[in-house]
This record gives structure tokens, C-alpha cells and sequence, in this order.
């Protein structure tokens, strides 16, 4: 179908997709032309820019949950196993009688720091979680 609108430009438009729109939304054919025009950007539709413009002014906060309910800033117990303690001092003890003053705690219960040389070694404990069943 070929349409001419207001200022005489002339527009064609699918058949096909009239009769779809006339069909599903039970409108006439000057409506299914109306919405198609203003589908296709051809015409403005006062109301969908009125609702756009309301649309444009609504400020949404995107941040997320984590930022708007922040952890308390306290610092973590850390928890350090007996047998951790005595291992570390044990290696602590053995490195020490040997390198002396070359060893070097870096971390508590965790990092020790040993220079042989003009090369400096580190010693990192860990202890691994026993797996779940």
C-alpha cells in the first residue's frame, strides 16, 4: 500500500504487515497505518515521546548490593593450628643455627626469608585444609 503523508512524501507500506497488525490487535486500517508510521520512525507519537521524556528523568542507582552494604571494616582473626606454630618455629630454629643472621621472618607463622650467598630463598608454610566429604 502506498501512503502519503502530511508534507506529500509518499511511503510504502507491506501489505502484509498492515493486515498482521489489524489482525492481532483488532484495530482499523488508518490505526494500523498510524502505528506502523510510528514504529518505523516515520511519525512521531506524542505520547510515547511525552513517556519517553518522563523515562529520561528517572534516575536509577546501578551500584550493586555489595557497595551499598559494606562489611564492617574490622580486620580478620586469623587462625594459626598448634601444629603450624611448631612447625614454623622448628624450621625457624634449624634455618637460624645454620645462616644465622641471613634468615629473615617475613611473615609470622608463615614466610621466612633466607639469604645464601648473593641469593635470597623464601620459605612459604602452608597448610592445606583436610578434604570434604
Amino acid at each position: 500500500m502506498i501512503h502519503t503523508l502530511t508534507n506529500g512524501k509518499k511511503i510504502t507500506i507491506p501489505d502484509t504487515e498492515l493486515q498482521k497488525l489489524m489482525s492481532n490487535l483488532q484495530i482499523s486500517q488508518a490505526d494500523a497505518i498510524d502505528l506502523w508510521l510510528d514504529d518505523n520512525g516515520i511519525e512521531l507519537n506524542e505520547d510515547a515521546e511525552e513517556l519517553n521524556e518522563k523515562a529520561k528523568k528517572v534516575k536509577i542507582n546501578h551500584e550493586s548490593a555489595s557497595k551499598t552494604h559494606k562489611k564492617s571494616d574490622k580486620p580478620r582473626e586469623k587462625k594459626v593450628s598448634d601444629e603450624k606454630k611448631e612447625l614454623f618455629s622448628e624450621i625457624l630454629s634449624d634455618l637460624e643455627d645454620v645462616y644465622k643472621e641471613n634468615v629473615t621472618v617475613l611473615n609470622e607463622n608463615k614466610l621466612i626469608s633466607v639469604k645464601i650467598g648473593d641469593k635470597t630463598f623464601k620459605i612459604d608454610i602452608i597448610e592445606c585444609r583436610p578434604p570434604k566429604n
